[in-house]
């Protein structure tokens, strides 16, 4: 019997995500705490000129950027974490997890608790597929603000190859401005110089990723 994985859909001859993908799950988690320090930076919104508008505002701005605001609080980044971890707990058949300290901490405690699970996670959970992809949209969702995508020039697939034997098979894009492209899902670099390989589908990967 096959199976395909939750977030990239590729076949799978057991469990509920591909090792490309648990590993970069594993990576988003490992990213969490710095992502919520990130946004600190972008909480206030930078003021407005007033001769840029042709009238007054007839409500006073807010004091806080809302997008910001709430992926620092109760519902954002700290929420959805300790929602996945209770979940799992629970399919697991352990008791609810103990929540104490500030978000910061509660926010490095969940996702240690996910990224040790994870092997399990991967292999026997069915709630696998949407955990994985709602964890990639939340990196995504903080990306947006505090590294806001630039154009790029879509080259071709990542050829690189796990130690299973799986094809890594990520988008790779050359970024405006840069001579650098390096695979979002397994770090793999790419010089320039294997760049029109790459477009052709002529690289040939020399080991794994």
């Amino acid at each position: 019997m096959t199976a395909s994985c939750g977030l990239c859909e590729r076949d799978l001859e057991h469990g509920y995500l591909c090792p490309g993908c648990t590993l970069g799950t594993a990576r988003r988690l490992d990213r969490a705490p710095r992502l919520y320090e990130a946004l600190a930076a972008f909480l206030h919104p930078g003021g407005r000129r007033p001769e840029l508008g042709r009238s007054r505002p007839t409500e006073a701005p807010l004091p806080i950027a809302e997008p910001v605001f709430n992926l620092r609080g109760p519902g954002g980044i700290v929420g959805i974490l300790e929602d996945w971890r209770s979940a799992m707990q629970s399919d697991r058949g352990w008791g609810e997890p103990a929540i104490t300290g500030p978000i910061e901490r509660r926010i490095g405690v969940a996702a240690r608790a996910l990224s040790m699970n994870l092997d399990w996670i991967a292999a026997s959970w069915p709630m696998a597929g949407a955990f994985a992809e709602e964890i990639r949209g939340l990196e995504r969702d903080v990306a947006s603000i505090v590294n806001p995508p630039t154009p790029s020039l879509r080259l071709g697939n990542c050829p690189a190859v796990y130690e299973d034997g799986v094809v890594c098979g990520a988008v790779l894009r050359v970024p405006e401005g840069t001579a650098k492209v390096e695979c979002r899902w397994c770090n793999t670099v790419y010089p320039p110089e294997s760049w029109l390989a790459l477009a052709s589908g002529q690289w040939i990967t020399e080991g794994a990723a």
